[in-house]
């Protein structure tokens, strides 16, 4: 056979995938199974696979397609698929591209509501302490439709129980698509203005579609942030939204959320003219009760007789006065006693004889002192003299003052020997008045000298 009767493996594939393309029973294909291999892709298109007791299948959900699942699936749900079948290329696998998909026996909204509950309960949502509605509101903000039944009903019970309040409409779409958006841009605009004490969020009873944009998280994050005080009444008294558990109060109808909203005017002011009754009759009780108390004490003595307010005083004034000047009295005789006893001491340790005696000593002492130091330096300067004396006896000078002399060399050394000169030699003779040069012309050494 030849080699053009072969065929490659891109070409089979090619015709493959023409056929899977073409084919009128695979364009539409309703299917069910079990998700497996689910790994969520944030923002991106989804890979898993379908599967049940005998086989599977590899879905592709393409991002587009999948930002329209309402509820969040998982790994193990059994859902319900629509979509056409073909075959990718690149590996020659087939596979089912979603283009729509729901729990299999639960509806996707209500899957997608249970879902937000829960994870909105898990971040505390719904169990933050809610915002008290301020009991007396100045004025009342309105997110609902301009043309429905909602905004007729509020604005005729607010006029009814407390007319003097402000309402202020805020025309939202509360069902479609763009509906979750349009109300929270409400919602931001309520809080952008700021001086509303309450927002009243609302809509008519319908189905679970119909109410849906009060399910979407966007809005149930906005009532969550928002600072006024929130009343939700979506639907009727039976649906119950995720607004509604996020809200600080839910309304079961647009009417109980108005009579929630303010209070009953007649009734505050028949509230106010009682309690200004009341005020009054106990003012007039307490005015009563302080006018007895000023009369009892005009009638008291004290002020009929000021006098006997203070004569005790006086007494006691005096009785203290006495009792100082006893004691004053009584410690000036005590130090005048003292000061005798002291003096009389002090006389009879009078230390006049005492001084007398000691200047006697000491004059006696200075005369024996300078006795004794004249007989010291006397003593001491004859020591001195004869100790000059005889040192002048043993001087040098005195000695040859009788005749006798030294002599010395050219280098000022003392000659006491012949041995130390020689015949020619210069020699210095010192005298007591002088010295003389003498040269030496004959050397005569003695014999017993030897």
């Amino acid at each position: 056979m030849s080699e053009k009767a072969y065929l490659t493996v891109s070409s089979l594939t090619k015709y493959l995938k023409r056929k899977f393309d073409a084919d009128p029973y695979l364009g539409k294909v309703y299917l069910t199974g079990e998700i497996s291999n689910y790994r969520p892709r944030p923002n991106a298109h989804q890979y898993f696979s379908l599967k049940d007791e005998h086989a599977k299948i590899n879905a592709i959900m393409f991002r587009s397609a999948f930002d329209k699942v309402k509820f969040k699936p998982e790994e193990g749900m059994k859902v319900l698929v629509v979509g056409r079948i073909s075959l990718y290329e690149a590996n020659g696998g087939y596979q089912i591209y979603i283009e729509r998909m729901e729990p299999d026996g639960v509806g996707a909204l209500y899957q997608a509501y249970e879902q937000l509950k829960k994870k909105l309960a898990q971040e505390g949502l719904f169990g933050v302490e809610k915002k008290f509605l301020p009991r007396f509101p100045r004025k009342i903000a309105v997110i609902t439709s301009p043309s429905g039944a909602v905004i007729k009903d509020i604005m005729t019970t607010i006029r009814r129980r407390y007319p003097i309040a402000q309402i202020v409409l805020f025309p939202a779409l509360v069902q479609g698509e763009s509906a979750a958006a349009d109300i929270v841009a409400r919602i931001q605009q309520v809080e952008e203005i700021g001086n509303f004490d309450t927002l009243i969020i609302g809509r008519g009873g319908g189905s679970i579609e119909d109410l849906w944009p009060f399910n979407e998280e966007v809005v149930a994050r906005a009532i969550f942030e928002c600072q006024i005080p929130v009343i939700s009444s979506v639907g009727h008294e039976t649906d119950t939204t995720i607004a509604d558990l996020v809200a600080d109060v839910r309304a079961a109808t647009p009417t109980a959320a108005a009579e929630l909203a303010v209070p009953v005017l007649s009734d505050e002011i028949l509230k106010i003219q009682q309690l200004r009754i009341r005020l009054l009759q106990n003012l007039q009780s307490r005015i009563k009760l302080k006018q007895q108390l000023v009369n009892k004490l005009i009638s008291s003595y004290v002020f009929q007789q000021p006098g006997r307010l203070y004569e005790g005083y006086l007494q006691k004034i005096d009785y203290l006065k006495k009792r100082a000047q006893q004691a004053l009295q009584q410690r000036m005789t005590e130090h005048e006693r003292v000061a005798r006893s002291l003096i009389q001491r002090l006389q009879e340790q009078a230390p006049f004889e005492k001084l007398h005696l000691y200047d006697s000593k000491v004059e006696y002492l200075t005369q024996q002192l300078d006795r004794a130091i004249k007989n010291y330096f006397q003593k001491n300067e004859q020591r001195l003299e004869k100790a000059i004396s005889d040192l002048d006896m043993l001087s040098p000078l005195k000695i040859m003052g009788r005749g006798y002399s030294y002599v010395s060399d050219n280098e000022q050394r003392i000659i006491k020997s012949v041995v130390q000169l020689k015949t020619d030699d210069v020699i210095d003779i010192h005298l007591q008045d002088g010295n003389a040069k003498a040269k030496v012309m004959e050397l005569r050494r003695t014999k017993n000298n030897g």
